[in-house]
């Protein structure tokens, strides 16, 4: 646990260092992009209904919300309970108008008792005009 914490607050003082280098790179645009990770953890006896419902409304998303840029989801191998999802969004507007979408209600809506927790982490791109292929 120690090195996990302590790997963590490594990343975050990286991250903190290398944004305030880059932050007056960024375009207009990149600055009004909404990049966050959400880190969940799952009840275990969900865990393969939780992968399912949350595969098909990041398809649903990324294929018909112009607005969402990328949402990445990842689990860790020694915590499978443990998901982080990179979420990229045009804007705040993109953003509202996909937490009202029929796909993301459906997901929250039939996910709340499977999530034990949930943090939303505000981030800054190091390389904001990296793509991801």
């Amino acid at each position: 646990m120690k090195t996990q914490k302590s790997g963590l607050s490594l990343v975050v003082l990286i991250m903190g260092i290398l944004s305030f280098f880059s932050a007056g790179n960024a375009s207009a645009q990149e600055k009004k992009q909404i990049v966050r990770l959400a880190k969940l953890v799952i009840d275990s006896a969900h865990v393969e209904s939780y992968k399912v419902l949350l595969k098909e409304g990041i398809e649903t998303a990324v294929r018909v919300e112009p607005g969402v840029l990328t949402l990445y989801a990842v689990s860790e191998k020694e915590q499978p309970t443990h998901f982080t999802i990179l979420e990229i969004y045009a804007d705040s507007t993109a953003y509202r108008s996909h937490l009202q979408t029929p796909h993301f209600i459906k997901y929250k809506t039939r996910t709340k008792d499977m999530i034990k927790s949930l943090e939303l982490v505000e981030t800054v791109p190091l390389v904001p005009k990296m793509k991801i292929k």
